[in-house]
């Protein structure tokens, strides 16, 4: 009895330590059937009779063929005007075929592009969910999939997010294959590649890896690929899942993958050396390795003058405005008054006498009202949404002020934080300041300076220790490389950037430019002074005067 008990707890315990999705997909994993209507009640039983589910008999020299699509996600155009007359012309040349013979007469006469042959259930069903048309035949276990793929979608318009004063007006969209043409466009090289993966037990969402054979790090692909078949979940619906479940440091506030939705962005990246990660239904594309100064750079940096670049510093500026102002604010008014000018200092005295609570929790309940109008904003409608926030902040604050909740000092410190917040070109490295601003008010207010210095250096500890892909994420500085220091603070020259960071594509192809092609040329000499009055006394040599012919 004992030992019969054993087995059959054995058994429980194989059961349940296998996965259920192995389990259902092992349910497709068998060959097709010959006869044909037995397939066709397969399919009919497997789709629960859905209404789209749509199965076209007819006989085509002597066989019995059946087209099954599913109506919803098939163009209905090919199939009436390419696939069916097409079938219809060689039942009308009264010649007998086998089943081999027949296929291979449809496959050279249909005039459709993607066609391919599988015996498996699971691939016919994988190709109706994706839009493929089925073609079974009496007496052969080989089914033909026939693309003729089409839903409604969304047409390529401008970024909503991701603006640029100078740049492209293309955003990816929802379809994968229209972002795919979005790149291939811009690449028009035979060795950018695509690598299909499908995740997702019940979705089988379609994710594509984009990168350039010789240029990305086969290091970083292994790993990739190894991380997105680890994937183990019922549907992904969004690139954010696949952000979360295979980023290197799960609890850090730090991206570690950039988000985009502008193809010149990506390209970019590709031609650094880096891979992105297109997912279907999502018009945001993910790129990695990434560092902390990529976050900081705005997609209209690459077209601008390097002069321009400049500008970068007030980005890095707004950064340190928006982590730390709040934080600062409390502590000089808290434990370091000497650091105050007295002037300053007897005014803001002078207007916190209202206020009944201590700067620490003025600064919190301002920054939790803060947070709350941006929230409300993102979430109304657009046109609601900026007059919710506009209005909201102005009668907030003033109220504040009058009913003496708040100190006029205050507001300004915590409005200039706001602003500063929204300086970042990235989402995801704002989002990560807002999150470190209320640990850092925590630490000003009971700690003071010392606190706010506590709090960087393990910032700066968490930093240093992060990895993308497992490369640093402080790089180029933290390890510090030379050659890489053109394009982290300011942008050099395009002609002065003749190298590709050497961590993410450089190790394999370093060069991007060919040394020399910026050739100062000397200045153009003025003409003679007797040549310009000749000029000035018989004009210009093609110009008519009035009345000449």
């Amino acid at each position: 009895m004992s030992k019969i008990m054993g087995r059959l707890w054995r058994l429980i315990r194989s059961k349940a330590k296998s996965p259920s999705h192995k389990r259902n997909n092992k349910r497709y994993e068998y060959p097709l059937k010959t006869n044909l209507r037995e397939s066709l009640n397969y399919l009919k039983k497997t789709f629960g009779c859905s209404e789209d589910l749509i199965t076209r008999e007819i006989e085509v020299a002597g066989r019995r063929l059946a087209l099954v699509y599913l109506e919803t996600m098939v163009d209905r155009d090919v199939i009436q005007r390419d696939i069916l007359p097409s079938l219809m012309r060689l039942s009308f040349q009264g010649l007998s075929f086998t089943e081999t013979q027949l296929l291979r007469l449809i496959r050279e006469n249909l005039p459709i592009g993607n066609m391919k042959e599988y015996s498996l259930w699971q691939d016919v069903l994988y190709g109706l969910l994706a839009g493929q048309v089925a073609l079974l035949m009496e007496g052969s276990n080989l089914a033909l999939l026939l693309g003729a793929d089409s839903w409604e979608k969304r047409a390529v318009t401008e970024p909503e997010i991701e603006t640029v004063i100078r740049g492209p007006r293309e955003g990816f969209t929802e379809d994968l294959p229209t972002n795919m043409s979005l790149i291939r466009r811009r690449l028009r090289t035979p060795k950018l590649r695509f690598e299909t993966f499908y995740l997702g037990r019940t979705t089988h969402t379609r994710v594509v890896l984009s990168y350039l054979e010789g240029l990305a790090l086969e290091t970083v692909l292994t790993e990739l690929r190894s991380r997105l078949k680890r994937i183990d979940i019922d549907g992904i619906l969004e690139s954010g899942y696949i952000e979360e479940l295979i980023e290197d440091s799960p609890f850090s506030p730090f991206p570690q993958f950039s988000r985009t939705e502008r193809p010149d962005r990506v390209v970019a990246d590709i031609l650094q050396g880096r891979i992105a990660i297109l997912t279907d239904g999502s018009p945001f594309v993910l790129t990695v390795p990434v560092n902390f100064f990529t976050e900081l750079q705005a997609p209209d940096d690459l077209y601008e003058r390097w002069v321009s670049s400049v500008i970068r510093i007030f980005r890095f500026l707004a950064l340190f405005l928006a982590l730390l102002l709040p934080s600062l604010y409390v502590a000089a008014t808290t434990f370091h008054h000497e650091m105050i000018p007295t002037t300053l200092a007897v005014a803001i005295a002078a207007q916190r006498e209202r206020v009944p609570y201590p700067a620490f929790v003025e600064a919190l309940l301002m920054q939790i009202i803060f947070e709350i109008l941006v929230e409300a904003g993102v979430r109304l409608p657009r046109p609601v949404g900026q007059a919710v926030t506009i209005v909201g902040a102005l009668v907030i604050g003033e109220a504040a002020i009058r009913a003496g909740l708040a100190s006029p000092a205050m507001v300004i410190v915590v409005s200039l934080t706001a602003i500063s917040s929204f300086t970042n070109p990235t989402f995801g490295l704002g989002t990560a300041i807002r999150l470190l601003r209320l640990p850092m008010i925590f630490l000003a207010g009971s700690l003071g300076l010392f606190g706010i210095f506590t709090g960087m250096l393990a910032i700066l500890i968490h930093l240093v220790t992060l990895r993308s892909v497992g490369l640093p994420y402080l790089a180029p500085l933290a390890p510090f490389i030379w050659e890489d220091q053109k394009d982290i603070i300011f942008r050099a020259p395009w002609w002065a950037m003749l190298s590709r960071p050497k961590l993410e594509g450089g190790l394999k192809n370093l060069l991007r430019a060919k040394p020399g092609i910026k050739k100062i040329e000397p200045a153009l000499q003025e003409p003679p002074e007797a040549e310009i009055e000749t000029m000035m006394k018989e004009g210009p040599k093609d110009k008519k005067g009035p009345g000449r012919s």
